[in-house]
């Protein structure tokens, strides 16, 4: 593991995003996009069965192919928001020193570490967000988790489409939101640990 910029926020990790390791260093914590479930906010997915994949008693949710998609365009998002921005940003891991359990896997951060990018290539999320300038409040607890274990005042919210204008929202950080959601994570990861004991 390799010190990140912000030593006493977070620690790089240096996985490939979708390798065996990182599905590894995934489910031993909480990544961001857990957050929307155990905040009761995934109308998909509840925190029973979060906890049950944690455990390894679910079947972890392998993708479909709006998700392939997703991954096969996000490098083309990527670079188009380096374009639109004149940023450039990578993918990292990072894990954070005061809550070890709290991970994310960025899709973007600046070298800098000032501008963090989460990137989603979806029909319906472009169509909402383009609609209300909004970003959809099944994503709120997965950008604030992000902005918890970074430190970062706000993180862009970029939907990209083939053909189509990306939108881009800038999303504050929300501290009550933060406060909150890692009472709600802890009290989460403390019934993993217990169950796995």
């Amino acid at each position: 593991m390799k010190r990140g910029k912000t030593e006493d926020q977070y620690t790089v990790v240096e996985l490939q995003q979708g390798a065996a390791e990182w599905l590894e260093w995934r489910n031993d914590g909480i990544g961001a996009s857990d957050a929307p479930t155990i905040m009761g906010e995934n109308p998909w997915k509840n925190p029973t069965e979060l906890l049950d994949e944690k455990l390894g008693r679910g079947r972890p949710f392998a993708g479909n192919a709006a998700t392939r998609r997703g991954t096969a365009l996000e490098p083309f998002a990527r670079k188009r928001y380096e374009s639109d921005k004149c940023i450039e940003v990578s993918p990292l891991c990072l894990q954070s020193t005061e809550y070890e359990w709290m991970r994310v896997s960025l899709d973007g951060i600046s070298p800098d570490r000032r501008h963090v990018v989460e990137i989603k290539c979806g029909d319906s999320v472009y169509n909402k967000t383009a609609a209300s300038g909004k970003v959809p409040p099944y994503y709120v607890g997965q950008l604030q988790h992000i902005l918890a274990v970074t430190g970062g005042p706000s993180i862009d919210f970029f939907c990209y489409l083939p053909q189509r204008d990306p939108v881009c929202v800038n999303v504050l950080r929300d501290d009550d939101y933060i406060a909150r959601m890692i009472s709600v994570e802890q009290d989460f990861w403390n019934q993993v640990l217990q169950n796995r004991s």
